[in-house]
């Protein structure tokens, strides 16, 4: 049981006793980190939250409460200040015996179960596999699996899924793109459409083809360049996501979801309801009913089906896989997308609020005080690999995690080339090569200590402060959806560390102290490298 969750429960008893006309619900017993220390541990509001249902004072209600907690383990002392707040203190004897505890459970602290495997399915990515993956694609990629890694550690049922749009007019325009790329390889004259792909994998593409079959596949259709792009590219992504460490559990095709006759069967079910109509030659659902700003296209006056009808049937068929919620994390550019999505499933029987849409917000590559728009390699957006090339996978990652996905950003290349402590990657890093080293010198047994008794200074007790918050901070991470507070929170533990080892020597002529210190570096450690995996970033040990 995390430390908030043990103090909301010791709240929660001495209400009992408190004769109240109504239970108050464990959740409804706010307790939290005071920004300042001198406001204790942990503080609550909790009697200012009950003056009306007590018709009494904040402050006497206070005074109640804290008349009705037993002695326990975890309380040194509680104080009341105005206008009613409660703030606790925990025991030093305590806080020292997670220094065992944390090197005890080691990869499994901070691990919880508050999600009694619930089956979760967070689609994410989900690029067309006609190009190359950007530094947006890589936003969303972060915060998916970092998410999906929080969730799992969280005692979640966790798919990473991955929707591959194999289907319908933009895979046309690659086949007729490659093919037309391909001929001029051959000597023929090239005719690329105005929406076709002009980047240069496009090229990269046709002439591997003709590597691999000189100019006999002139007289071939379409669908055998837009076979071998789909093939290509997405082998290409793949390869490129695992170098990020993102690697997907399922990969659905749309396509699929046609053969399947998956995408058929939702359409007759919502053409022979009430929700659908025709308006000039058109099939329309009738979203509007349902909370969406205007009516949307199912199948439009030519015969082809809009985006939005195999996407119906896509999430339909994850439902019908036994998710019990659909994290979806979309571009800025499907913010209208909600509404009319939610809709559809309502309609279909289905409870919209198992569907979560996740918006990722822009991000602005700066570089040298100017923002970077164009990849050298494409002439386009920036690649995500391009970013990797130049400041590795742990600054990318790092970076993008550190940022709540609702919040455009600005990526400073700048920053996560720089090696000193403006740059937070490279900061805690560098808390963790500090530990390894010390570590390594250490050329006695590591042991635990019965009795923790040298440990005394201040910055050693903020440090187990933040040490045991970890499991607290990994709930709250999973409960909001948010990683980046898991990202904040190994800066802010990094930063401690390297206050306290400012401070303070760790191998000294006393043996006993010294074991102590060595236990204090290992338990820090843990905890760095546990929220790192979190974050799917793989520490150095030598800087």
């Amino acid at each position: 049981m995390s430390i908030k969750t043990s103090i909301q429960h010791i709240i929660k008893c001495s209400l009992s006793s408190m004769n109240l006309t109504e239970e108050i619900d464990l959740d409804n017993i706010m307790v939290e980190r005071p920004a300042k220390k001198e406001n204790g541990d942990y503080s609550t509001n909790i009697a200012l939250t009950l003056t009306k249902l007590l018709k009494k004072p904040p402050m006497i209600i206070a005074e109640e409460i804290i008349n009705n907690i037993e002695n326990n383990n975890i309380i040194e002392e509680i104080k009341i200040a105005n206008p009613g707040f409660i703030n606790f203190y925990l025991k030093k004897e305590f806080l020292l015996e997670q220094i065992n505890n944390i090197i005890t459970e080691e990869k499994n602290y901070g691990k919880v179960n508050i999600g009694n495997n619930k089956k979760i399915n967070i689609e994410f990515v989900s690029a067309n596999p006609t190009g190359i993956l950007h530094i947006g694609h890589g936003r969303g990629a972060t915060y998916g699996d970092n998410l999906a890694r929080i969730m799992n550690f969280s005692g979640y049922d966790v798919t990473k899924e991955y929707y591959v749009n194999d289907a319908g007019n933009q895979m046309n325009n690659l086949g007729i793109s490659i093919k037309e790329r391909y001929k001029e390889i051959c000597g023929l004259e090239c005719n690329l459409p105005e929406d076709g792909y002009h980047g240069k994998e496009i090229v990269e593409l046709a002439q591997s083809i003709y590597d691999e079959y000189q100019n006999t596949k002139l007289d071939n259709d379409i669908e055998f360049f837009k076979q071998k792009g789909l093939e290509k590219l997405l082998n290409q992504i793949k390869k490129d996501l695992d170098r990020y460490r993102v690697n997907f559990n399922v990969f659905t095709s749309e396509q699929s979801l046609y053969d399947k006759c998956l995408v058929d069967d939702i359409l007759n079910k919502l053409r022979y309801s009430d929700n659908c109509y025709i308006n000039e030659n058109a099939l329309w659902l009738k979203t509007s009913d349902y909370g969406d700003e205007k009516d949307r296209v199912l199948i439009k006056s030519d015969g082809n089906y809009t985006y939005l009808t195999p996407d119906i049937a896509y999430h339909i068929d994850k439902i019908n896989r036994g998710y019990e919620e659909l994290i979806d994390v979309l571009g800025s550019d499907h913010h209208g997308y909600i509404n009319r999505l939610k809709a559809a499933l309502t309609m279909l029987g289905k409870d919209s609020n198992i569907l979560n849409i996740k918006i990722l917000q822009m991000v602005r590559l700066m570089k040298d005080g100017e923002e970077l728009k164009l990849s050298k390699r494409t002439g386009k957006t920036v690649t995500l690999m391009e970013l990797v090339d130049e400041i590795g996978v742990n600054a990318t990652r790092y970076f993008f995690a550190s940022h709540s996905l609702d919040t455009s950003m600005d990526f400073n290349i700048d920053l996560a080339l720089k090696e000193t402590n403006e740059n937070p990657v490279y900061y805690i890093e560098y808390a963790n090569a500090r530990i390894c080293s010390i570590l390594k010198n250490y050329h006695k047994k590591l042991e635990k200590v019965q009795n923790y008794t040298n440990i005394q200074s201040e910055e050693a007790y903020t440090i187990l402060n933040k040490l045991t918050e970890f499991e607290d901070v990994v709930i709250s991470a999973s409960n909001k959806q948010e990683p980046h507070l898991i990202a904040n929170y190994v800066y802010d533990l990094a930063t401690l560390f390297h206050s306290f080892y400012t401070k303070e020597k760790i191998i000294t002529d006393n043996e006993l102290e010294t074991k102590e210190k060595i236990n204090l570096l290992l338990a820090i450690q843990i905890v760095i490298q546990n929220a790192l995996e979190l974050l799917g970033i793989i520490p150095r040990e030598e800087m």
